[in-house]
């Protein structure tokens, strides 16, 4: 898949299917691109394995290719290989980071190899503001300068990076990621208190361990790194993808359908699946995925985002979008993202009764949706709104669905493979 996309497409979505079958699940999005810039840590070739054929790697793939390394991506064994120089560029652009949020997280790998990073302020998701202060301010304890200028993140270090105590207001992913890359190759110990317990966190740390790294208290909210001179190339399989096994059990369970979700692990999804057995779903857990089976309509049910190992948000819009057509009422709280409830107008146009106030919205299900045209404003917003579109009266067409290829690969392909009436247009 190259970078460019075709600006005009949509999804024609016509509802009344159940959905049945198995799915696989790849690996995951939040970590892939991740796992990626950690490799500019380590001359040599790193290779990373069970890579998404999704937008957004192909971009951070251009963007790695900027700053010197050679990549290529072979979609037949979903492999990475990434050759990394000695000498890297350190400056990314701003016509790659616009499109992708995640190309941030190059900041702290380059600043470790280069002493210095010049960084578009990133675009992404119109999903609400997520500053860069906790990026910017744990870098600063490490002994870097940073500021903004000409619509670029410049980051300093005049030396060696020194390990610092750093305690992070909130368990920012981001920020963590970033001055974790950063202080792994820092002179003496780093503990970042406060972190993120999320596992795509976990696997950029046990990705860097097989690099050399020496980090403890992995899984846990206290990170200790020990700064280490050097780290060397590896070979990681990227962990699966828990928000798209998500999102593949909530379409099992608004279809009233019987999917197996292959490659997926449970114990990731912990509250969402439980949050589907209150639904009415019955799940059985195997040793490589789980089955979510709904013989009934389903019954509403609240949700409240919050960091790992809470509700993840990125399974809000799919989970209001179950409430939308559940028998009773449920209130969903977004306790991470301001903007997320944007999407809840386009599901509107669907028939949805769906009342926002602040971050709560109150989700009263109705009998019936009827389709109508909507537009993906980000990932998870799209995906629900195809989710809804399956359970819709009549023909449901999602435009912008450029936002839906940059977190779901074989999207429409996965869903027709299960019974669902989708197929990919020129709009």
């Amino acid at each position: 898949m190259g970078v460019s996309s075709p600006l005009v497409e949509a999804f024609e979505v016509t509802g009344g299917n159940r959905l049945s079958g198995t799915v696989s699940v790849t690996g995951a999005k939040n970590s892939v691109l991740k796992l990626m810039a950690a490799a500019l840590l380590a001359p040599g070739t790193t290779t990373i394995t069970a890579v998404p054929e999704i937008l957004d790697v192909s971009v951070m793939a251009e963007l790695l290719r900027r700053l010197g390394c050679e990549v290529d991506h072979d979609l037949v064994t979903a492999t990475l290989r990434i050759d990394v120089p000695e000498q890297l560029h350190h400056q990314a652009d701003y016509d790659l980071v616009r499109r992708m949020r995640a190309s941030i997280c190059v900041l702290g790998p380059l600043v470790a190899r280069c002493n210095r990073a010049e960084v578009a302020v990133p675009g992404g998701d119109a999903i609400g503001s997520r500053g860069l202060d906790l990026h910017i301010s744990g870098l600063n304890r490490l002994g870097v300068e940073v500021h903004n200028e000409h619509g670029y993140l410049i980051a300093t270090a005049h030396d060696r990076m020194q390990g610092a105590s750093i305690w992070l207001d909130f368990p920012s992913i981001g920020a963590t990621e970033n001055l974790l890359t950063a202080s792994v190759l820092a002179k003496g110990t780093t503990v970042i208190d406060n972190a993120p317990r999320e596992p795509e966190i976990v696997d950029l740390c046990n990705m860097l361990v097989a690099m050399g790294a020496q980090i403890g208290g992995i899984g846990s909210a206290t990170l200790e790194i020990h700064g280490v001179d050097r780290l060397q190339p590896t070979t990681h399989a990227t962990v699966p993808d828990r928000i798209v096994a998500g999102t593949w059990a909530v379409a099992a369970a608004i279809t009233q359908g019987d999917v197996m979700i292959a490659n997926a692990r449970a114990g990731d999804l912990e509250i969402a699946l439980d949050k589907l057995v209150m639904a009415g779903a019955h799940i059985d857990v195997g040793s490589d995925g789980f089955r979510v089976m709904m013989e009934d309509r389903p019954k509403a049910v609240d949700v409240v985002t919050l960091p790992y190992p809470g509700f993840p948000t990125d399974l809000q819009p799919q989970f209001i979008a179950l409430n939308s057509i559940a028998s009773g009422a449920a209130m969903v709280t977004e306790n991470l993202f301001e903007a997320r409830f944007r999407f809840v107008q386009e599901l509107r146009r669907l028939g949805a009764d769906v009342r926002t106030d602040g971050h709560h919205a109150l989700v009263r299900g109705c009998e019936g949706l009827s389709g109508a045209p909507v537009e993906a404003t980000d990932v998870r917003a799209g995906a629900g709104l195809v989710l809804a579109g399956l359970v819709a009266e009549g023909v449901t067409t999602v435009f912008d669905v450029t936002h839906i290829d940059r977190g779901y690969a074989n999207f429409v392909e996965d869903l027709t493979g299960l019974g669902g009436d989708i197929r990919r247009i020129d709009a």
